[in-house]
């Protein structure tokens, strides 16, 4: 007779392996982007810091409307930056979330079919139909997640292609307003 503890064990030890690397990734991530928010912060102080001065030094009022210009795109400049740098982060933490989705489902796919072909050998007589109908099924689910993941794949692709002709844009629009 199929005993499937074993089985169940050898699931469940797959379930921890994945939650710790869940886990593994998002502090990761997490550490990331409070490093990222901390730099950030910092530079921007120095920035505001190094704004106060200039216009301590201002002596008559074009240098100010000047100077004010000159803050101005500094400051457009580095919030294209931080959400470049910020969107970059992201994109990378996804594609951890993602390869670590695709390789759980693998691993309960592959234990799923194990299970499925140890408990069919040793189905009562009969049951072919049963059987045959659950790995039909398993075979259109493992085929609905491929092409939920491509479509995702392209998605993302889109997306961050518009994200980056965006930032481009801004970027080239901040400079051509300096050289103006």
């Amino acid at each position: 007779m199929y005993n499937p503890t074993e089985q169940i064990a050898e699931l469940n030890k797959a379930n921890i392996a994945q939650a710790t690397k869940i886990a593994a990734i998002s502090l990761e991530n997490a550490e990331k982007l409070m490093k990222f928010n901390l730099d950030s912060a910092k530079a921007a102080f120095a920035q505001s810091v190094e704004g106060a001065q200039a216009v301590a030094g201002v002596k008559d009022v074009q240098d100010l409307l000047a100077l004010r210009t000159k803050i101005a795109e500094s400051q457009v400049q580095s919030a294209v930056g931080y959400s470049r740098q910020l969107y970059e982060l992201a994109t990378e933490a996804q594609a951890s979330y993602s390869a670590l989705a695709e390789e759980a489902f693998g691993v309960y796919t592959r234990g799923v079919a194990s299970w499925v072909d140890k408990a069919a050998k040793s189905a009562p007589a009969g049951s072919d139909v049963a059987v045959n109908a659950f790995k039909s099924t398993m075979a259109a689910t493992t085929a609905a997640f491929d092409q939920f993941q491509k479509a995702s794949k392209q998605v993302v692709s889109m997306a961050d292609a518009n994200v980056r002709a965006a930032a481009a844009t801004a970027t080239k629009s901040v400079k051509s307003r300096k050289s103006a």
